[in-house]
Formats: structure tokens, sequence, C-alpha cells
């Protein structure tokens, strides 16, 4: 069975433990690059999520992974330095599957 983990600063990740998540809590950019490519290249994890000011950081190496199917990488908002890519990322993939713009209004 594939574990999740959760990348990202210390205060943006440490609630997810409660859910049994394994979280790597990073400060630098070189921590970050070294841990994403140990979760992303052991067989261990089917999901990653990445806080979206450290996704900014590994932008290269994250897309790498954006055609495979596993692990999947999943952005998400930090307590701070939220840039919107994680939401854009989920409409995308939205908009792939169902052919079109979900929060598209037509007024």
């Amino acid at each position: 069975m594939y574990k999740i983990a959760v990348l990202g600063d210390y205060d943006s990740i440490y609630g997810f433990a409660t859910l049994g998540l394994s979280i790597c809590p990073v400060k630098t950019r070189e921590e970050a690059s070294d841990m994403f490519r140990q979760l992303a290249a052991g067989e261990k994890y089917g999901v990653i999520y990445v806080t979206e000011s450290v996704a900014a950081q590994l932008g290269e190496e994250i897309e790498k992974y954006r055609e495979q199917t596993f692990p999947a990488i999943i952005q998400i908002p930090g307590v701070s330095g939220n840039t919107g890519a994680g939401v854009e990322n989920v409409k995308k993939t939205v908009e792939q599957a169902v052919g079109s713009d979900i929060l598209f209004s037509a007024e």
C-alpha cells in the first residue's frame, strides 16, 4: 500500500501528522530538493503534497513527474507564500478531465 507524504515548512505541514501522513519539514531549497528526490524516487509514496512556496523552488524537478502516474504531486497552500498555483493546477486537471472550465460563469 502506498503512503502519503507532505513536504514543506514545518508550520504549514505539522498538522498532517495527526492524519497519519508522513511529514517532511524542510528549511532550504537544497533540503527540499534532496527530500523531494528521495520521496519521488522510491516506490513507497503514491501521493506527495508540496506546499506552494516549496513547489515554486522545485519547479523543474516537479515537472519531471507531471506525466507519470506515480507519485502524484499535488500543491497545497501553506501558512505563507501562497501563489494560487495549487488551485490553478487543480483547475487545469479538471479542465482536461471534463473538457471545460468549471469555474467559468456565463452571465
